[in-house]
């Protein structure tokens, strides 16, 4: 199958504050805030881009890391094909929460075989509490793709979207067109009524 046009849908995870919404806005928008708001449920975003030569848009959906809000991200996780599972390496207790989120995707994820990816964000902060080796530890035990980044000044962040596309892409069964497209319109259209107001790299293959 020609994979032209093929969308794919993204799942972004994590602790509240750990820079998801930031990764985001910094891909899709080549922007920084500085003191974003939290995310309300969920947030919506796509992108267009070239992975290994194909064209293949990216439906991003940001959950809100906050407690609350579980009960209302849990049902999209539904047909990710791809999961951003992002800790703030400023702060530890936001990677020893990892395996919360891990088991959390387990039981709500339809796609057991969806390709995950380890982010650690905010490298450009000098109070680091999470070294990489860690990260890669954590990653390479899980397998798990991994990558660190700083949505302040965009190092790793287009790298690590391109690599889990193309990862996706090399993964059989996890991109059926037609089905990935129907739902892709679908959340598309509920996002509208959820969207709140407001690097070093290493493949794992």
């Amino acid at each position: 199958m020609d994979p032209g046009g093929l969308t794919l849908k993204l799942l972004l995870v994590g602790d509240s504050a750990v820079g998801k919404s930031s990764l985001l806005l910094r891909f899709t928008d080549g922007e920084f805030e500085p003191c974003p708001k939290p995310t309300v449920a969920v947030d919506f975003r796509a992108k267009k881009m070239v992975v290994d030569g194909r064209v293949v848009q990216l439906a991003i959906w940001d959950t809100a890391g906050q407690e609350r809000f579980r009960t209302l991200t849990h049902g999209y996780y539904r047909g990710v094909q791809g999961v951003v599972l992002v800790y703030d390496v400023t702060r530890k207790d936001t990677f020893t929460g990892l395996e919360n989120w891990l088991k959390e995707l387990e039981i709500y994820e339809a796609k057991s075989n969806a390709v995950k990816m380890l982010v650690g964000n905010k490298t450009d902060k000098p109070d680091r509490q999470v070294e990489r080796r860690e990260g890669l530890q954590f990653a390479r035990k899980r397998s798990l793709l991994f990558v660190e980044t700083s949505a302040k000044t965009q190092d790793g962040v287009q790298r690590a979207f391109e690599e889990l596309a193309l990862k996706i892409l090399q993964t059989p069964g996890l991109w059926d067109r037609s089905a990935a497209k129907r739902g892709f319109q679908l959340e598309e259209a509920s996002a509208q009524q959820h969207r709140s107001s407001c690097a070093g790299y290493c493949s794992l293959s």
